[in-house]
């Protein structure tokens, strides 16, 4: 219920709201801050996720590459641009918050049912909101496109996307997940070049460097190489050898007997 709140209620609330009174610019970069807040918030709830400074270092490449991106486009009206980016940044925290106290305490649960709750008490204030802002949804003048698109985002782009996400959040550091908020400005220029004829420009493809070069930086870090099996007899030749060659003759013996039984 908390992280549903915290995830969907207030970053995607926020955000919405947020975007109203910002460029989409502005509001890509402010929400790239995620993984910034998850390092930071993840070095005091998980042990094995400590932050250093390479770390460090990468989302604030990773971020400058998002903001070069987008760097015509940092406009925002005044007081509302300022209170829509605040709300932008906070709804940030939020979800970095929600997904390191996934990882630090909902790991058990499956993940199409951590989504599914998530999004169903995320669900409940955005409603209650939704009716007295803007009334009835049953009123709204629905369009074969509007209904597609809700759909789209509904199961393609909410239950798929979470499930896949939270299914990595159990085999992966989740500091390392946030990284797909930095990813995700670079695939939506790439979406734009590719299927609405947008132009490649020298910011774009520098940007999309820095955007790679600090995801790069982030995922070398804390690396740790498990030996392999060979490794592993050639540090311990005698203990590896005998156990071996006991468990082979026991097989062999038990054969025997077998057959012989036979």
């Amino acid at each position: 219920m908390i992280t549903g709140v915290l995830g969907f209620t207030l970053n995607y609330g926020l955000l919405f709201w947020g975007e109203q009174h910002t460029s989409s610019g502005l509001a890509a970069l402010l929400q790239a801050t995620i993984p910034l807040f998850g390092l930071l918030i993840a070095h005091y709830y998980l042990p094995s996720e400590q932050v250093t400074m390479r770390k460090l270092l990468g989302a604030f490449i990773g971020l400058a590459g998002v903001a070069l991106i987008f760097a015509n486009q940092m406009s925002a009206e005044w007081p509302l641009g300022f209170q829509g980016s605040l709300a932008i940044v906070f709804g940030a925290l939020c979800v970095a918050y929600s997904n390191v106290l996934v990882k630090a305490r909902a790991r058990h649960f499956d993940p199409s049912i951590l989504a599914a709750g998530q999004m169903f008490f995320g669900l409940i204030p955005l409603l209650a909101i939704g009716f007295i802002k803007e009334g009835s949804p049953f009123g709204f003048h629905w369009t074969t496109l509007a209904v597609f698109s809700l759909l789209y985002l509904a199961l393609v782009g909410s239950s798929l996307a979470f499930f896949l996400y939270y299914w990595l959040v159990r085999h992966m550091d989740v500091t390392r997940t946030m990284l797909i908020a930095l990813v995700t400005p670079l695939i939506a220029v790439i979406v734009g070049i590719v299927a609405a004829g947008e132009g490649l420009s020298w910011r774009i493809a520098l940007g999309g460097v820095g955007i790679l070069a600090g995801i790069r930086i982030i995922n070398s870090t804390g690396a740790r190489r498990r030996p392999s099996l060979r490794s592993e007899r050639t540090l311990h030749p005698v203990e590896t050898d005998v156990s071996t060659d006991y468990a082979d003759y026991t097989d062999s013996k038990k054969s025997k007997v077998k057959s012989k039984s036979e």
